[in-house]
């Protein structure tokens, strides 16, 4: 049998684990991104849009089972004229439901920039390279370049702000 836990009991901590577990996906992905051949999962704008719509319809969720219909004051903040909720309200309800689109997209380009900016510095490196002795030389800061962007890329891929 089943138990369904009293709804004051029920923890944030299932919640940190769902959290923790989509972070580690994302730096996963991102970290598999940066080997050399391989795919970034994170560069395209499907995954990170389903990643965020399942945070959303999951809070919205668990936002409605916690405080009920309550929930809906998120959109109405407390002190507010009272004229001025014809106006606030709204704007909260449009941003409530374009931030998992806004969050996908934020992800989504900054991965994609980033490995754009690698492979073409490292175009730069191969073609200067191919260019004789003075291009070997002109090659160095494009590939010093890379390395000081692959690192940022690595300092930056566990980072939660775009998760």
């Amino acid at each position: 049998m089943i138990r369904r836990p009293p709804r004051s009991t029920l923890s944030s901590s299932s919640a940190a684990s769902d959290v923790y577990k989509r972070q580690m996906f994302v730096l996963g992905g991102n970290l598999a991104g940066m080997l050399p051949y391989s795919f970034t999962i994170t560069s395209h704008i499907i995954v990170t849009l389903a990643l965020a719509l399942v945070v959303f319809l999951g809070v919205t969720i668990l936002g409605f089972y916690k405080h009920g219909l309550g929930f809906l004051k998120l959109f109405a903040p407390s002190g507010v004229p009272a004229p001025l909720y014809l106006l606030i309200i709204p704007v909260e309800v449009l941003s409530y439901f374009t931030r998992p689109i806004s969050l996908s997209v934020r992800l989504f380009a900054n991965m994609m920039a980033g490995h754009i900016m690698l492979k073409v510095f490292a175009g730069f490196v191969v073609s200067l390279g191919a260019a004789g002795a003075l291009g070997v030389f002109g090659a160095i800061f494009p590939f010093a370049f890379n390395i000081f962007l692959t690192g940022c890329l690595l300092y930056t891929s566990p980072s939660p702000r775009d998760s």
